[in-house]
C-alpha cells in the first residue's frame, strides 16, 4: 500500500507519513500511531517547531523545502518558514517554473527553526544548489534523479516524510526512492523525552556504498556520482531496473523457487497482527497463487510477479487500501524482499535475523538496515511490515527535528 501511497504523492504532493496516518489503519494493520494515541490527547496546534540542525561538516549553502499539501483544504503548495501555507499556481504543458519556495538552511554547526502546518508532504534539504521544481497542470513536478536529463541529476539532496494533523505528529525518513545525504529524524514529546530514528551507524554512509559496489550482480550499478567525482546516491532497485542498472532477472531464481515450493504446500499469511484469527492460505495452481479464507472460498490471486513488481511493491503484487488483497500483498511483498519466504511457509516473518539470507534478495535494503544504528529503515515500500521502518510519531507533539548528519 504504502507504494500506491508513493505514486499518489508524486501526483499531489503527499507523503508515505499520511498512509501511516490515515490510509493503513483502514486495512486494520497495526501501526506506531495506534499505541501511542491516547483517547485524551491535548489539541495539536496549527503549527509546530521543526528545529533543522546541520551536523554534516560540509561547507556548501543547505536550502530548505516544505512542499506538500494543506489538510484542511487538499490544495497542493509549499509552507514559508513561518509555517504559512502558499498554494502553487496553475501549472503548464510542458511544465513551467515553480515559484522559489526554498528557505535558508543552518550553516555548519548551526541550527535554523521553521513552523510546520497541519500539512502532508516532505521536507526537502538540498547541498550547495536550489532544487528545480516545476509544474503542470496537475501540480508540481518532483525530482525523478532516474532520469538523466532530470534538472536536479547533479544536486546532493534529499527528504523526510511527514504528516502533521488532528492526531499528531508522523515523521520518517526514507530510503524507497534513493539512498542519499544523511539524515535523521526526531520528535519532542509533552514530557521532555524525545524519540528519533534514520540515524546511520558511525561510518555508515561511506560502508553503505563500499558495501554496494562489492555485491556482484549489478547492484553498484545504483550508484550515482557526479563529474568531479562526488557521489551523489543510490537509486533503488525499482529505478534500477527502470534505468538498465540492474538486469531485469535480478529477482527470478528466488520467485521462481518461491511459486514451485507453494505448487506442492501451502503459505499461511497472517496479515493483522491485532487479528491473528484472520489467514489465508496460498496454492500455485496453473502458475497462479491463489489464496483461500477458512472457509475454503478464494479470495484473491496473483501472477507470477517479476523484480519491478517485488521492488516497486506494485503491478503483479498491487496492494490496493482494502481488507483482504491489499494486506496479502504488502505481506508477500515484504516476503519476497527480505526473501522469507522460502524459509517460512508462516508471513509475515517479523523476525529480523531471518531477513536477506539468500543470495537472491534486496541487497539494497540488506545493506541499508546493516547500517542503520536502530536497524530501521523504509528501504522498500512495505520495510513497515513488522515494524522494520524509520518512523517517529507522537500524538502531541512539542517539536520536531531534522538533523543533517556527518557523511563519514
Amino acid at each position: 500500500m504504502l507504494r500506491t501511497l508513493r505514486r499518489q504523492a508524486r501526483a499531489v504532493g503527499v507523503s508515505l507519513a499520511t498512509a501511516l496516518a490515515g490510509s493503513l489503519l483502514a486495512t486494520g494493520a497495526s501501526t506506531p500511531a495506534q499505541a501511542a494515541s491516547t483517547p485524551a490527547q491535548a489539541a495539536v496546534p496549527a503549527t509546530i517547531p521543526l528545529k533543522i540542525t546541520n551536523n554534516s561538516a560540509r561547507n556548501e549553502p543547505v536550502y530548505l523545502y516544505n512542499l506538500g499539501t494543506e489538510l484542511s483544504t487538499g490544495r497542493q503548495g509549499w509552507a514559508d518558514a513561518n509555517g504559512t501555507f502558499h498554494p502553487w499556481p496553475a501549472g503548464g504543458n510542458p511544465p513551467t517554473p515553480a515559484p522559489d519556495a526554498s528557505i535558508p538552511g543552518p550553516a555548519a554547526g548551526q541550527s535554523t527553526t521553521i513552523r510546520m502546518p497541519k500539512f502532508s508532504g516532505r521536507v526537502y534539504f538540498s547541498y550547495g544548489q536550489k532544487l528545480v521544481f516545476r509544474l503542470t497542470t496537475g501540480g508540481l513536478v518532483q525530482p525523478a534523479v532516474q532520469n538523466p536529463t532530470d534538472p536536479n541529476r547533479n544536486i546532493l539532496f534529499n527528504w523526510s516524510e511527514y504528516t502533521l494533523n488532528d492526531s499528531g505528529l508522523w515523521i520518517n525518513s526514507t530510503q524507497v526512492d534513493m539512498f542519499s545525504a544523511p539524515y535523521a529524524v526526531g520528535v519532542q514529546r509533552a514530557d521532555g523525552t524525545t524519540a528519533s530514528t534514520g540515524r546511520l551507524r558511525p561510518g555508515g554512509y561511506n560502508g553503505f556504498f563500499t558495501a554496494l559496489r562489492g555485491q556482484p550482480g549489478g547492484w553498484a550499478n545504483l550508484i550515482q556520482t557526479r563529474s568531479d567525482g562526488t557521489v551523489l546516491r543510490a537509486l533503488s532497485p525499482l529505478y534500477g531496473l527502470e534505468t538498465g542498472a540492474l538486469p531485469a532477472t535480478v529477482m527470478d531464481d528466488y520467485i521462481n523457487r518461491v511459486w514451485q515450493k507453494y505448487a506442492t504446500s501451502t503459505l499461511t499469511v497472517t496479515p493483522f497482527a491485532d487479528q491473528p484469527g484472520t489467514k489465508y492460505y496460498g496454492r500455485v495452481s496453473g502458475g497462479v497463487l491463489n489464496f483461500t479464507n477458512g472457509a475454503g472460498a478464494l479470495v484473491t490471486s496473483f501472477q507470477k510477479p517479476d523484480a519491478s513488481s517485488v521492488f516497486g511493491c506494485h503491478r503483479r503484487l498491487d496492494a490496493p487500501n482494502d481488507q483482504v488483497r491489499g494486506p496479502i500483498s504488502r505481506t508477500l511483498c515484504a516476503g519476497f524482499n527480505r526473501s522469507t519466504l522460502l524459509t517460512n511457509p508462516n508471513q509475515p516473518d517479523t523476525t529480523a535475523d531471518a531477513f536477506y539470507k539468500d543470495d537472491v534478495t534486496n541487497h539494497y535494503a540488506r545493506k541499508i538496515h546493516a547500517q542503520m544504528a536502530d536497524g530501521k529503515a523504509y528501504a522498500f515500500a512495505f520495510d513497515d511490515v513488522g515494524h522494520h521502518e524509520s518512523l517517529v510519531h507522537d500524538g502531541d507533539p512539542r517539536q520536531a527535528y531534522l538533523t543533517l548528519d556527518p557523511f563519514n
